[in-house]
């Protein structure tokens, strides 16, 4: 049977991301623009009956536009994405606690030895094999294995985990455009309700400023919420990246602590 190359990270992405717009329209649906069109209208009955009133900040009313709503979609998207990471993070990081290979404190390993100790690695599961540690000490074995060189076994070491960090940091691409597009999806809303508000200019000078004032409640609310959703992704993000540098720091620890500095050419002994 033909396996399917369409990648799991992406159908993931896709399926989360229908998720958090069906979850986070239907909220916004059924409780959060019933609730601030309630707040609305009795602000505005109370705005009529008493000309000294000051209309109290709703968190409801704050968030109830399509703007916020589209922020909030995106912050659901990426938490997820980062949950998928986090989650490969940290079946990664279970096997700096295992046992790869087993050589012992003093032991000495030869380019005759390598081929036994590849086939320890190699009992893992397919899923296992893939991750970043056990292909770096697959490739570490069999350079040593082909070339009898140390340094030449370290420097292609290295050179894995280079790459590994590259690969690491530009999946976090998505996550940094949806961070990025959030603001940008606020000043779209600043741009509308500033264009509402300057559209009703007319009628404010005729003494009635209650559209323009809602109006530019849109502009500033929405950039508000987007800049507070954004400001929390990005140390979300940040962290993230952190614990992605941690990882390929501390698997290049273990592969020169528990394999490199025991091997040992022919003529050394």
């Amino acid at each position: 049977m033909k396996k399917s190359n369409v990648p799991v990270e992406f159908v993931y992405q896709l399926f989360a991301l229908i998720v958090a717009v069906i979850i986070v329209h239907g909220y916004f649906v059924s409780v959060v623009r019933p609730n601030a069109n309630q707040i609305q209208i009795e602000q505005n009955i109370e705005a009529e009956n008493n000309p000294n009133y000051v209309r109290e900040r709703s968190v409801w009313v704050l968030i109830k536009d399509f703007e916020q709503e589209s922020c909030f979609i995106l912050m659901l998207w990426a938490l997820a994405i980062m949950g998928f990471k986090l989650g490969l993070l940290m079946n990664e990081r279970k096997l700096l606690d295992a046992d790869l290979i087993s050589v012992a404190e003093g032991m000495t390993i030869l380019p005759r030895d390598t081929r036994e100790l590849e086939r320890q690695i190699e009992t893992l599961n397919e899923k296992e094999k893939k991750m970043v540690l056990p292909r770096a000490l697959l490739n570490a074995l069999r350079r040593f294995g082909a070339t009898k060189n140390v340094q030449d076994v370290s420097v292609s070491t290295h050179t894995i985990f280079e790459s590994e960090s590259e690969r690491l940091e530009s999946e976090l691409s998505m996550i940094r455009y949806i961070s990025w597009a959030i603001p940008s999806i606020g000043f779209i809303g600043t741009v509308r309700g500033i264009g509402e508000a300057l559209g009703q200019a007319d009628i404010a000078v005729q003494g009635d400023i209650s559209g323009v004032t809602q109006s530019l409640g849109v502009a500033f609310n929405s950039t508000f919420i987007a800049l507070l959703i954004s400001i929390f992704l990005m140390f979300l993000v940040y962290q993230l990246q952190l614990m992605q540098e941690r990882l390929v720091f501390d698997s290049e620890n273990y592969t020169n602590d528990h394999l490199i500095r025991h091997m040992k050419t022919d003529k050394n002994q």
